[in-house]
C-alpha cells in the first residue's frame, strides 16, 4: 500500500515537472507567435503586410503598440485593432501571473559573455537578454571595444558564455571595423569568416534614419530568432547632432525616449540583448558639490530610467580600464577590473 502511495506520489511530480517543462518550452514560441495568426479574427492579408511594414511582425508587437500607433496605418478601424488586441492578449496571457511564475520565464534569459570573467561576474554572468544595458564613459575606456566582443560571445556556446546567437550593430560613429571582430574571434576559438557572416551591421546617419533601422530590424529578428544581440554605438550621437539648439532639447529628448521605448520592447519581444554605448559631459555644478568626478552621463533621466542596467566605464591604473555598476535592478554596485587586448575584452593578466 506504502509503495502504491510512493509510486503515485511520484508519477503525479513527474507529470508535472513534464507539464512545466512543456509551459517553458511553448512560452518561448508563443512569445514570438507570428502576426499571421491575425486571420483567425479576420484581419486580412494586406493589412497584415501593412503592420510589417510598421515594424509589427509578431502577435507581441501588437499588443505593444499604443491603439494610437495602429490607427495611423491606412485600413486599421477601431473595430479592427480591437480584434487584433483581443486575439493577441487570448494568445499570450498578459493577466497577473504569480513571482514564482515569473521567476520560471526569466528563466529564458540568456546572459552573454564580455569576455572577462571579473565583469561577467560583476553583471552576475555577463549581459542579460530581455533587458537593455548601457555603457557610458569617457573616449578610450573600452565601449565599442566592449560591443565588438559581445558580437563575438554571442555565437559562444551556452557553455562557454554565449548563446549560439547571431548579433545586430547600428553604427552611428562610424567606429565599426569587421577586422577588430576577426581577431577576437580567433582569441575565442571560433572562426572569423563565419563569425562576420553571423553579425549585420547598418551605418545611421541621422536620427531618423536610426529610427528606420530599428524598424526594418523588427522584420529580421522575426524571421531568424537566432539573433540574440542588438548594439547600438552610441545612442546619443545623432540626437545631439540633429537636435543641438538648447531650444530643441525637450524635442531630442521625446524623440529619445521615443527610441528607447520601442529598444525596450524589442529586448522583450525578441528576448535580445541590447547593449547601447553613450557619451560622457561636464556637469557645471559637480564641481560646486566636491563630486571626485565631475562629470555626467549624456541623455538625462530619459536615459536614465530607460537603461535596465548602467556600467560607468573609466581609465584605471596602467592599461587597465575599470568597470562599475552605477545603476540596477539586480546587481550591487560593486566594480570590476579589465583590460583591452587584440582578443578583445579580457581579465587583467596575472589576475
Amino acid at each position: 500500500m506504502l509503495y502504491t502511495k510512493t509510486h503515485e506520489l511520484e508519477e503525479n511530480e513527474k507529470s508535472l515537472a513534464e507539464n512545466s517543462f512543456e509551459n517553458k518550452s511553448t512560452e518561448k514560441h508563443f512569445d514570438n507567435k507570428s502576426i499571421e495568426k491575425l486571420q483567425e479574427c479576420g484581419i486580412s492579408i494586406q493589412d497584415i503586410i501593412k503592420l510589417k511594414q510598421s515594424g509589427i511582425c509578431t502577435l507581441k508587437g501588437v499588443l505593444m503598440a499604443p491603439k494610437r500607433l495602429l490607427s495611423k496605418i491606412k485600413g486599421l478601424s477601431d473595430i479592427k485593432i480591437d480584434k487584433m488586441k483581443d486575439l493577441a492578449s487570448k494568445h499570450l496571457n498578459t493577466d497577473f501571473m504569480s513571482a514564482s511564475s515569473y521567476a520560471i520565464k526569466r528563466q529564458n534569459v540568456y546572459r552573454i559573455s564580455t569576455g572577462s570573467t571579473d565583469l561577467d561576474t560583476l553583471l552576475g554572468g555577463g549581459i542579460q537578454t530581455n533587458s537593455i544595458t548601457e555603457a557610458f564613459g569617457e573616449f578610450r575606456t573600452g565601449k565599442t571595444q566592449l560591443a565588438s566582443t559581445l558580437c563575438v560571445t554571442v555565437q559562444l556556446p551556452e557553455s562557454e558564455g554565449g548563446c549560439n546567437g547571431k548579433a545586430a550593430f547600428i553604427d552611428t560613429e562610424g567606429t565599426f571595423r569587421p577586422d577588430r571582430l576577426k581577431t577576437i574571434a580567433i582569441q575565442h576559438n571560433l572562426d572569423p569568416d563565419t563569425v562576420l557572416e553571423n553579425v549585420i551591421f547598418a551605418r545611421a546617419y541621422n536620427s531618423e534614419h536610426q529610427f528606420d533601422l530599428l524598424q526594418h530590424l523588427t522584420s529580421k529578428f522575426s524571421e531568424d530568432p537566432k539573433f540574440k544581440l542588438l548594439i547600438v554605438d552610441s545612442i546619443i550621437s545623432l540626437f545631439r547632432v540633429d537636435f543641438s539648439g538648447r531650444g530643441e532639447l525637450n524635442e531630442r529628448q521625446q524623440k529619445l525616449n521615443q527610441y528607447l521605448s520601442k529598444l525596450l520592447n524589442i529586448s522583450e519581444e525578441f528576448n535580445v540583448a541590447v547593449f547601447i554605448t553613450n557619451q560622457m559631459m561636464a556637469d557645471p555644478s559637480g564641481s560646486m558639490s566636491f563630486v571626485s568626478d565631475p562629470k555626467k552621463p549624456i541623455g538625462g533621466h530619459v536615459l536614465a530610467h530607460a537603461s535596465t542596467t548602467r556600467l560607468y566605464l573609466r581609465k584605471g591604473r596602467g592599461d587597465t580600464r575599470v568597470a562599475k555598476v552605477y545603476d540596477s535592478p539586480d546587481l550591487s554596485e560593486n566594480e570590476a577590473v579589465y583590460c583591452i587586448t587584440d582578443g578583445g575584452i579580457c581579465n587583467v593578466e596575472g589576475d
